[in-house]
């Protein structure tokens, strides 16, 4: 460690591409100087991805934190100038609508934009034409354009961030290949390279598609596909002749051909052209050759013509002018690709002080190091990770196999229109709950989450939506949805339903420190007698929800709790102390939720134990016999209704679901999917993290300040929350934000999630879930918005269209609680 403290910690980062470069600059702007960036190739263009990207920053998304972050790469490349140039060319970005579909996707798109505060506007083809002369608008149906969108200089965007890092202390290193990570006790140590070892305290992976091979060396996995995609430049066009200024290389916007996978640029008197419309080229990280030993670059595979024929031909119909021009030049560009298209972000708990900003492309990078230095210095992101976080993988979608299969398929799909429920399509089924066989009999249709097949409805429930074939959805919302839903949600209300709830993630958590070390990780109190079950969140030290939990204290020791993601057993296993063990069960187990008026009715004759309210009440859990099964029973409901969670190993799953079901036939039980299920939710209320909250929110705007108890003792976010609660605090007026329900106005009418929502006229927030309501109704939509009175008329934006809807008092239905509590 240097003898100057105040530099901070050793920091080694791995890669001198953009991420690299961005992060060395992130963190020495934040005190943290003593910062080594190592590349094997010549610097500033070593010849990673960044070397060859043609630099395209759109910022809309479907993810709120990416379009953050793009918005902030933007905001940043704007500020920073070499030779004079800015790092960033504000030329805006358009996409073109030649198909209907993908004309009402740009609507659903420009929404999105308003959501997430990006100025967009919808034109149609004239406009198109006038922005770029050179296509077709007979084409055109119309287009997206974006004014502030544009073309990031990355290569002298690293140039300028090395300069600012440099003066603060930094370092860089090029020609410097590393061959080891050196750890002891689980702590990164070093860095081992050709040129010798740097001493670390903090690794970070910021390699590009070589980060498979450095998780290697470190014993980390990092799923990551690396994949060639094709890019080229044609000859001088004589259209293009004198229009702009080779040091700014473009003046029109860049042009998105999304319909024919295709994208086009401006190279002062070229065009560059990329394409996703060939086959996936996945490249093998561990035999991309050495810089000295490429062809070109070790990121620059050769041009295979046969594969852009096609989009040849799809360029000269949208660009006319380029039926008679020539390819001048072309190569195979690799970068990286994750089964689920995001970044991968964080550090490894395996191997502490070794970190991942992995998979970030051009678009996203000074957002995503910005994130990454927050979390390595202030210790989280200011803005909400979970999407990009590496612990969000299950282990079943680790394999190199899963990685490659869905790595190759976001590749496929990057410019297709997806629905947010569309689901990939292979490997599947992957991971199957021991109901699965009876499921299909009864003609379940899945979807999938968390490699997990998950019943959506049953077509075996068709003869019971013979009532509601009236409600008409749009084409849009009509996919992944049935009339059957509403069926399903109506005999929950009204008779008795079983739910697979096996996907649910469930920790065991044991030791003479359990309870404790609960205590102390948890927002409300655990502190009561074995039977007791308690809704509680994961907070971090600025107030942020995690998590929600469900623990239930089996006995002093044992506490089963409910969570949401791997992250959150990755979270508990950091802070755990050595009296306490951790396990996650869910694969071992399932569980069936029994839910409407007649649970009681149905379980009661298969347990001799008493399940009467008096008996056994909410929010209590019992170890009892469900005919010849042994269950962990929970009353709570996520439905709104009386009823059970009924937990057991997963080699006696299959016997619990046939015990009840043939219990239940006296009952007119039927089995439910999660359409329904997220309905019912919704009209009570029941807030779903990582939709409705996220670390960026605290529990009191998010509606779950109930699950605070600030008169327990110390736990991780109180003293934060404390600061929330300060009567200087609350003179101040209202929170500026709150998480409001709305019922849309219009019975016919629906929305699905990330709309925008408009008051008194202007983008004022966005719906977080949205779901049909069948007893209400109406269409129940959840948004973050000003605080706004009951009664007051807003308009949520679904697909250009303003639609009508009004704040409502929750809970939407039964607030007294009394089909819960009887």
């Amino acid at each position: 460690m240097s003898a100057d403290r105040a530099a901070g910690p050793r920091v080694v980062i791995v890669g001198a591409g953009i991420v690299g470069c961005s992060l060395a600059d992130e963190l020495t702007a934040r005190g943290w100087t003593d910062v080594t960036v190592l590349d094997q190739g010549p610097l500033p263009a070593p010849g990673g991805s960044t070397s060859h990207a043609p630099g395209l920053v759109f910022r809309t998304s479907p993810s709120k934190t990416l379009t953050a972050f793009a918005a902030y790469t933007v905001e940043k490349f704007n500020a920073l100038e070499v030779d004079g140039l800015p790092c960033f060319n504000a030329v805006g970005g358009l996409e073109l609508a030649t198909t209907p579909e993908r004309w009402a996707d740009l609507h659903r798109k420009a929404g999105l934009a308003a959501s997430w505060g990006v100025r967009a506007e919808l034109v149609g083809p004239a406009r198109c034409k006038e922005l770029w002369p050179l296509i077709d608008e007979t084409l055109v149906h119309g287009g997206l354009y974006t004014p502030e969108d544009g073309l990031a200089r990355a290569v002298p965007a690293c140039r300028a961030q090395m300069e600012r890092a440099r003066a603060r202390g930094a370092r860089f290193l090029g020609r410097h290949t590393v061959t080891g990570i050196e750890k002891d006790g689980g702590r990164v140590t070093g860095v081992v390279t050709d040129r010798g070892t740097f001493p670390a305290d903090h690794v970070v992976s910021a390699a590009g598609f070589w980060g498979p091979v450095i998780g290697r060396m470190a014993g980390v996995d990092i799923p990551l596909l690396p994949l060639a995609h094709q890019y080229v430049k044609t000859a001088p066009l004589p259209e293009l002749a004198g229009l702009n200024d080779p040091r700014a290389e473009a003046s029109r916007p860049i042009l998105r051909h999304q319909d024919r996978d295709l994208y086009f640029r401006e190279h002062t008197d070229r065009i560059g052209i990329g394409s996703y419309a060939h086959r996936p080229l996945p490249v093998d990280p561990f035999t991309v050759p050495a810089y000295d030993d490429a062809e070109d670059m070790p990121s620059s595979y050769p041009f295979t013509e046969e594969d852009f024929a096609p989009s040849w031909e799809d360029c000269g119909q949208l660009l006319p002018a380029l039926k008679g021009a020539e390819i001048a030049e072309g190569f195979n560009g690799v970068f990286s690709f994750t089964p689920d298209g995001m970044p991968v972000l964080g550090e490894s708990r395996t191997l502490r002080g070794f970190w991942l900003a992995e998979a970030v492309w051009v678009t996203h990078s000074a957002g995503a190091a910005r994130a990454v230095a927050e979390w390595m210095v202030d210790g989280r992101p200011s803005l909400d990770p979970h999407e990009c976080e590496l612990t969000r993988f299950e282990d079943a979608q680790r394999s190199p196999a899963y990685v490659a299969e869905r790595g190759a398929q976001q590749f496929v799909e990057v410019y297709d229109v997806i629905h947010p429920l569309q689901p990939l399509d292979r490997p599947r089924p992957l991971r199957v709950s021991p109901f699965h066989v009876r499921q299909q009999e009864l003609g379940a249709v899945f979807l999938e989450g968390g490699g997990w097949e998950r019943p959506h409805w049953y077509e075996a429930n068709a003869s019971l939506a013979d009532g509601f074939q009236g409600h008409v959805r749009d084409a849009w919302a009509a996919r992944h949805w049935s009339p059957v839903a509403a069926a399903e949600a109506r005999a929950t209300r009204e008779r008795v339903a079983l739910y697979d709830m096996t996907p649910l993630r469930r920790l065991e958590v044991t030791g003479p420190g359990a309870l404790a070390f609960l205590q102390r990780m948890t927002s409300n109190n655990l502190a009561k007698k074995p039977g007791a079950v308690t809704y509680t969140l994961l907070l971090d030290e600025a107030g942020g929800i995690r998590s929600d939990l469900t623990v239930a204290r089996l006995a002093p020791d044992r506490f089963q709790v409910g969570a949401n993601s791997p992250a959150d057993l990755d979270w508990l296993l950091r802070h755990a102390p050595d009296d306490v063990h951790l396990r996650d069960i869910t694969s071992g187990t399932c569980c069936i939720g029994v839910w409407g008026p007649l649970a009681r009715a149905l379980v009661q004759p298969l347990t001799r134990d008493d399940f009467s309210h008096e008996a056994f009440g909410y929010f209590r859990a019992k170890e009892t016999y469900m005919g010849h099964v042994p269950v962990t029973a929970m009353r709570l409901s996520y439905v709104g209704e009386l009823g059970w969670e009924l937990y057991t190993t997963a080699d006696l799953g299959l016997r619990l679901w046939d015990t009840l079901w043939e219990a239940g036939r006296a009952h007119g039980v039927i089995a439910a999917g999660r359409s329904a299920f997220n309905s019912l939710r919704l009209e009570k209320g029941y807030r779903a993290w990582g939709h409705d909250m996220t670390t960026e929110h605290n529990p009191y705007e998010a509606g779950v300040g109930f699950a605070v108890r600030m008169d327990k003792g110390d736990f991780v976010g109180r003293s934060a929350l404390e600061k929330l609660s300060q009567p200087t605090q609350q003179e101040l007026g209202r929170p500026a934000r709150k998480l409001t329900a709305l019922l849309l106005d219009d019975p016919a009418a629906v929305v699905l999630g990330k709309e925008p929502v408009y008051v008194d006229g202007a983008p004022s927030g966005y719906v977080t879930s949205a779901s049909y309501g069948y007893t209400l109704g109406r269409c129940v939509a959840y948004a973050w918005l000003p605080p706004l009175e009951t009664g007051t008329g807003v308009h949520i934006e679904y697909f250009g269209e303003k639609v009508p809807a009004t704040v409502a008092e929750e809970p939407l239905f039964d607030p007294e609680m009394t089909r819960i509590r009887r």
